[in-house]
């Protein structure tokens, strides 16, 4: 591309999921149902470990956080997407689409880390039960929670002002409902070399840490289950991770099916569709997953919804 054809941007514009008139007002009504599901459970997820002084163990600490971690991963992409079909106008700024970027991939890598550390705290507590209140100690799980957004921060940081320092020209069209970085970077029109090592070494690094972290601590702890003698302490051991095994596994699956389909199809259209499983799908099912299957949480629960109804 010639230097002359690169211009100051101001704005970018964001296709979606759907060019079809009439399937706008469906996929509006769907989102916005999915949006406000994931806010109110998540909600009521801090709020149930918030209120019950049964719940305030490292545990429920870091699903509230995960929690916590969702709204926001929701709220980068959806409300832009609902505002883009409401008012029939697909732009997005230069600035907005950096901020929704940066958003995205911050808590992104979040949800990343959360996981992980919530598996250290399911292999703490049933390879080392007699220790885990030694080890899990209040400052270890501040601790754990501050480095994951520091280092999520970092990649995110850089990752945005790597696309800050690229060029665009007159192709500004995003075959995406968010401002997802691959597909920003495709669009430019100066080299993206180094963005494109930076990606791929980011998600080798951080998702190569996270992955290792949880299969080492599901490997210890599968260890461990089978070591018990008795069925009913195997599934006892097992019912404590079960929900956050749930949770990995629709996370990574979902994220790995997206970047692999899209990587065969070669379709960003579809690498769209599919991405909805991860940022929407995915944030909205944690808190059934965790309250369906945890007796704790479902009492918390029931004596909030009881509270408010009086």
């Amino acid at each position: 591309m010639e230097p002359g054809n690169e211009t100051p941007i101001s704005e970018f514009i964001l296709l979606g999921l759907s060019n079809e008139p009439e399937l706008q007002p469906l996929i509006f009504e769907l989102f916005f149902s999915m949006y406000l599901i994931t806010v109110f459970g998540n909600l009521l997820i801090i709020l149930a470990v918030s209120s019950d002084s049964h719940l305030h163990t490292p545990m429920y600490f870091f699903l509230s956080n995960l929690s916590f971690v969702d709204i926001c991963f929701i709220s980068t992409t959806i409300p832009k997407m609902l505002k883009n079909i409401r008012t029939q106008n697909k732009v997005i700024t230069y600035e907005a689409c950096i901020i929704q970027m940066h958003f995205f991939i911050l808590f992104a890598t979040l949800d990343m880390f959360l996981l992980t550390v919530m598996a250290y705290d399911r292999f703490v507590a049933i390879c080392h039960p007699l220790h885990y209140t030694v080890i899990m100690k209040p400052w270890l799980c501040g601790l754990l929670v501050l480095l994951s957004w520091i280092m999520s921060a970092l990649n995110s940081f850089i990752q945005s002002v790597m696309v800050l320092g690229l060029a665009f020209c007159t192709d500004l069209e995003i075959p995406h409902f968010f401002c997802e970085v691959n597909q920003v970077v495709q669009l430019a029109c100066s080299d993206t070399f180094l963005n494109d090592m930076l990606m791929y070494f980011a998600a080798g690094v951080y998702g190569g840490i996270s992955l290792i972290g949880i299969l080492y601590s599901y490997s210890k702890i599968v260890s461990s289950i089978l070591g018990i003698s008795s069925a009913r302490g195997k599934y006892k051991a097992f019912s404590t991770c079960a929900s956050h095994l749930s949770v990995v596994s629709l996370f990574y699956c979902t994220v790995l099916g997206v970047y692999l389909s899209s990587a065969a199809t070669h379709s960003s259209q579809s690498s769209a569709v599919a991405s909805v499983m991860y940022t929407v799908v995915t944030p909205m099912l944690n808190p059934f997953i965790y309250s369906l299957r945890n007796k704790d949480i479902k009492r918390a629960l029931k004596r909030i919804i009881g509270m408010a109804a009086i």
